[in-house]
């Protein structure tokens, strides 16, 4: 079977173009050795008995390496393993994609051009003269639409046939050394010896470590400078009359008449606008997503009628397992204040909880059980532990793709690079180009995927500050334990718990971007990486393509999420559940049944740790509760208020709301509390994803040690400041110092590079 690799620029449809012919015969990995992602699939036509291995390579704009994708395309190409190479080429954009077809033609590969957005090209009254451009680059070149699945399998066809020729590598460039370069390498036997010629005219980096001899061979033939940018030019020449020779149709000179996405620009684009509706787009898809309530019409028909919509449950239908009532989908429809939004309803509907799809199943299974007489310390196992694992993730798992089904539909549409175009202006005031961005914000929903995202950053430093501070934007796990602490903090000093939650997200936001200010001027020091994007038109994307992205993250993070959080929740039900000797805690009554399990010694052991920040010792003999509750937290965010409540209700009280306001914690130790658990190591599935995506050990180990000090010191910080406020009196004065001394540590630095 042959294999084919698909290059082009990024936003030239080469993902849309490998989902179409591929379909669900695809599987992502990584590529050997680095964390970028590589997509594999197989092109299958039963009818023509035609077959294919695709490849689909990171988008990149030439073969010079200056990022991880730009390296990991060029040695693939060069590893011999395609038997040939698909250009993807936006016909909108002609002249800078076929940059990259002039490098690829260079090599020793059979190459195919492949114009794609050949619909988008015919909305603007232009063509392509197909075998003009074919004769002019010496290449066989079909007009496609990836998007609209038009040509394709001509596509194929053509490629099949052209796999079966052999071809030397040609070039444009005119210059004198190529040919005594190229004989330097072909005695070397190095693979397509006429790209490694040029790229060492070109003085390229990657050359001269992966050729050393004959790089250094070549470097005696010419002048000291380097070829790179007169070459450039040459293919830009090149390229210029034979896209003029080309294309025909309308003139697309400025001043002719703007494109539909060149006015959607001057809105979404615009320097004071852009910010806010992006504000305003994000916020709409997470208040969709995690929100509670879509709207208040329950509260207001409770208050007109004094009764309670859907409150009944759904037909009022009642099981009993086990001497205890349920109600199954009784919040289905009706939160406490309004109709649920669509993320609710389906996280509800799936049912991390007894009342839901999968609480329905695991309550049958228990009852089952039970009536085949299961020993007691099977059932508690098997309901509590392995099926209560499972509900805990799959019924997180409807949101989670409904927040997929967004970010895909605003990439794959083209709003996604508009974003990170409007950021890169702020962010690089921070160290960070616009792109680290998205990922960042797509940690409002969960650190999983925002950490996967972040393979498309440039720099490796870029991408360690980014996934570091990704947690400290607060997800929809995470949002849980604040609310609750936020109604606790309201009924204690009246404070409105919407502006304390507000502030808690605004605060994380600030930690993140502080976070990355400090790292870039100490221990990660660099300029913003360059960030070079090109705006593709703003188009639909394509419902099969689009299914394909989601189920593709979907299912990643469900192998990442599901195998962590399930063994994790197993471990904490046998410690919650058994006493050092092994005995069942509910064999035991009264008092020993509350304080025997492995969980309850442990959390009195580790209660000390955090007085610092006002729920160690302050809490009292229950303060074990707040520090169980806190490490049960690094295994799954959700579990801060599960468990929580779970061992208010062991030490005898309704709930955690009431057990935080009777166990003498100050409001100062619930900020505390709240602080640390936004801020520290998340939970282990982002863990072990943060683990994955740093590749580096010491990346990692640093990494965990960063979110340990940040949370702890901060929670500290929030305690103290909150308890006893003149000691903002001293705190300021510290961080004034800290930003004088990063300016002054970094100074001479500067100071040196200007003289030199």
């Amino acid at each position: 079977m042959k294999t084919f690799a698909l290059a082009g620029n990024p936003n030239s449809g080469k993902s849309t173009l490998f989902n179409s012919l591929t379909g669900s015969r695809a599987y992502v990995g990584n590529w050997p050795g680095v964390t970028v992602e590589r997509k594999e699939g197989t092109y299958l036509n039963k009818k023509k008995n035609q077959e294919a291995k695709i490849i689909d390579l990171p988008g990149i704009y030439s073969l010079s390496p200056y990022s991880p994708e730009e390296r990991i395309a060029r040695d693939y190409l060069l590893s011999g393993e395609p038997d040939l190479v698909i250009a993807v080429v936006d016909s909108t954009n002609l002249e800078r994609n076929l940059y990259l077809t002039l490098q690829l033609l260079e090599m020793d590969i059979p190459v195919v051009v492949a114009l794609n957005m050949s619909d988008a090209l015919a909305k603007q009254g232009r063509s392509v003269d197909v075998k003009a451009l074919s004769d002019g680059l010496g290449v066989p070149v079909i007009s496609i639409s990836a998007l609209q699945s038009h040509n394709l399998d001509e596509l194929m066809a053509l490629s099949l046939k052209a796999a079966e020729r052999k071809r030397v590598g040609q070039t444009i460039l005119s210059h004198e050394l190529i040919a005594k370069a190229k004989d330097i390498y072909s005695e070397e036997e190095a693979p397509s010896p006429l790209f490694h010629a040029i790229k060492a005219l070109e003085q390229d980096e990657v050359e001269e470590k992966d050729h050393p001899e004959a790089y250094k061979r070549v470097g005696e033939l010419k002048p000291d400078e380097s070829l790179s940018s007169s070459f450039a030019d040459a293919r830009y020449r090149f390229l210029e009359p034979l896209v003029k020779k080309c294309l025909s149709g309308k003139s697309t000179k400025a001043k002719e008449k703007l494109s539909l996405s060149d006015k959607i620009d001057k809105v979404l684009t615009n320097k004071w606008a852009a910010l806010p509706i992006m504000a305003l787009i994000m916020f709409l898809i997470f208040h969709i997503v995690f929100g509670t309530d879509l709207l208040y019409i329950g509260s207001i028909y409770s208050a007109a009628t004094g009764n309670s919509l859907f409150a009944e449950g759904f037909g009022g239908v009642e099981l009993i397992i086990d001497g205890e009532t349920y109600q199954p989908f009784a919040d289905l429809f009706y939160s406490t204040d309004g109709v649920n939004n669509l993320g609710e309803f389906l996280h509800m509907l799936a049912g991390d909880n007894e009342t839901g799809i999968l609480g329905c199943i695991s309550l049958g299974i228990k009852q089952g059980l039970i009536n085949i007489n299961t020993p007691t310390w099977l059932v508690n196992f098997l309901y509590d532990g392995v099926l209560g694992g499972l509900a805990a993730v799959l019924g997180f798992v409807p949101q989670i793709m409904l927040l997929f089904v967004f970010f895909s539909f605003l990439e794959d549409s083209g709003y996604m690079a508009r974003v990170a175009f409007v950021l890169d202006r702020i962010f690089r005031h921070f160290g960070v180009s616009g792109r680290a961005f998205l990922p960042m914000i797509m940690g409002f929903g969960c650190a999983i995927p925002a950490m996967i995202n972040t393979r498309s950053l440039s720099s490796e430093k870029e991408k360690i500050k980014t996934i570091r501070v990704i947690p400290f934007f607060t997800c929809g796990a995470k949002a849980e334990f604040l609310v609750i602490i936020a109604a606790v903090i309201a009924s204690i000093v009246g404070v409105d718990a919407g502006l304390f939650t507000f502030l808690t997200y605004v605060f994380g936001v600030a930690v993140a971007l502080i976070a990355v200010i400090v790292m870039t001027k100490t221990t990660l020091k660099e300029e913003a990486p360059p960030f070079i994007m090109e705006l593709p038109s703003y188009h639909l994307p394509q419902p099969k393509a689009l299914a394909l992205h989601v189920l593709d993250k979907g299912g990643h993070f469900i192998k990442k999420a599901f195998t962590i959080i399930f063994a994790s929740t197993v471990i904490i039900w046998f410690l919650a559940n058994f006493s050092w000797d092994y005995t069942p805690v509910w064999t035991l009554e009264g008092e020993a049944a509350e304080t025997s399990s492995i969980l309850y010694s442990l959390g009195n052991l580790l209660q000390p740790l955090f007085t610092p920040m006002g729920f160690g010792v302050q809490a009292g003999n229950n303060g074990w509760i707040y520090a169980v509750a806190s490490i049960q937290g690094i295994v799954a965010k959700e579990n801060v208020v599960a468990t929580a409540e779970s061992l208010s209700g062991v030490a005898g009280y309704g709930s955690f709301a009431d057990f935080a306001l009777a166990s003498g914690i100050s409001t100062a130790g619930l900020v505390g509390f709240a602080v640390f658990n936004m801020l520290t190591i998340p939970c282990f599935a982002s863990v072990a994803t943060a683990k994955g995506e740093l590749g580096s050990k010491k990346a990692y180990i640093n990494t965990l040690l960063f979110w340990l000090v940040t949370s702890y010191g901060l929670g500290t910080l929030a305690y103290i400041t909150c308890e006893w406020v003149w000691t903002l009196a001293i705190t300021l004065p510290c961080l004034a110092g800290l930003i004088v001394g990063l300016y002054f540590y970094n100074r001479p630095k500067k100071i040196k590079e200007v003289n030199a």
